[in-house]
């Protein structure tokens, strides 16, 4: 069993607990007071509820059964130095190995409210993370208002300068608002980027702002976006300036090798296939303890466990949830004969780096 240490923040319990607030200031190369004077507090945001997010259930598993992700030591020390250096954490590993589950782990245990999440393709830009503004809807919008002023007969109308409604802030603009709490932002499959998408991500990170430009022109008066997670706050002069860095996930699939200077910003940590305790782990909290007996019986499930330990060794690459619906089958009647093992072993736990 892991042995809590007095430094950790996260202690990879799956427990809720307030232990956020035993975070430290962040040290002075990583501290952000954007906005503020420096006799005032800057105004911090309250963290959202993740009451009722589908995503955190989902990853999670339902209310009591503990949370789908069994970290290991390694692992909890590794988040708790991105936690303390605000830094972000990039996560190396085999598909299937729970890289995106972490997120969602953390955030339950803490409470920083439902992951931002961002998942990356081959088209994917810095801005897409960052903002949206629909200048085709706004011009639309204006056009009719003067079409109705020009048939009524007083005229066109000037444009009036609130344009927050057509702008909204991506992930990553979301996370970077000034909450009171680090939020939780998960950029999936880094990988799949092109070439310069993470030096790009690069300055953000060190600064933890970013301008909006369309609303800057209109000076510091303040505007009403919408954030990812469908919530509405303002911000003045254009500017989005976090107070503290959000807990950063990257997660890749080894597919590509990254710069050294987006790697020296990270803290890297590789996520291997999981052994059999934390595989029982995993299943409880997403299927519940075993029955006394039948299909889902400890015995059954045991077995299945160590067929898809076996076939990741000897065959090739397994997900773990290859496992989960491997054992949801089987607590289903597949279990039940000789026709339905077979299926199970050869289609439900087939290594998907095989043909």
């Amino acid at each position: 069993m892991t042995q809590k240490q007095d430094w950790w923040v996260y202690e990879g319990s799956g427990r809720p607990h307030d232990g956020i607030r035993r975070l430290p200031p962040a040290p002075p190369w990583r501290a952000f007071r954007h906005g503020a004077a420096e006799d005032a507090p800057p105004r911090r945001l309250p963290p959202p509820s993740a009451a009722g997010d589908d995503a955190v259930q989902r990853h999670l598993g339902r209310a009591g059964q503990g949370a789908a992700y069994q970290a290991g030591e390694r692992e909890i020390h590794l988040v708790n130095l991105a936690l303390h250096l605000r830094r972000p954490l990039l996560l190396t590993g085999k598909p299937g190995t729970g890289k995106s589950t972490l997120a969602y782990a953390v955030a339950h245990e803490l409470g920083l409210g439902p992951v931002l999440r961002w998942a990356i393709t081959s088209r994917s830009t810095l801005k897409d993370g960052l903002y949206e503004y629909d200048a085709v809807g706004r011009l639309y919008d204006a056009g009719l208002r003067n079409a109705g002023a020009l048939a009524t007969g007083t005229g066109a109308t000037p444009e009036p300068p609130d344009i927050g409604k057509y702008l909204w802030l991506g992930p990553l603009g979301t996370a970077l608002l000034p909450w009171q709490r680090p939020r939780v932002l998960l950029i999936d499959e880094i990988d799949k980027s092109d070439m310069d998408f993470p030096n790009d991500l690069l300055n953000v990170f060190e600064e933890g702002e970013f301008v909006i430009p369309e609303l800057a022109r209109l000076g510091r008066r303040p505007q009403r976006v919408m954030t990812a997670d469908r919530r509405e706050v303002e911000v003045s002069g254009g500017a989005v300036a976090c107070t503290e860095f959000p807990f950063v996930v990257l997660t890749s699939n080894e597919e590509r090798e990254f710069p050294m200077a987006f790697l020296r910003r990270c803290v890297r940590l590789e996520i291997g296939a999981a052994d059999r305790d934390r595989l029982t782990g995993m299943v409880a909290a997403h299927l519940g303890p075993p029955g006394p007996g039948g299909n889902g019986s400890a015995e059954v499930r045991a077995q299945i466990i160590d067929q898809f330990l076996s076939r990741q060794r000897e065959l090739g690459t397994l997900a773990n949830d290859q496992l989960l619906n491997a054992l949801l089958m089987a607590d289903r009647g597949l279990w039940d004969n000789d026709t339905g093992r077979a299926l199970l072993g050869d289609d439900l736990l087939r290594p998907l780096d095989r043909g």
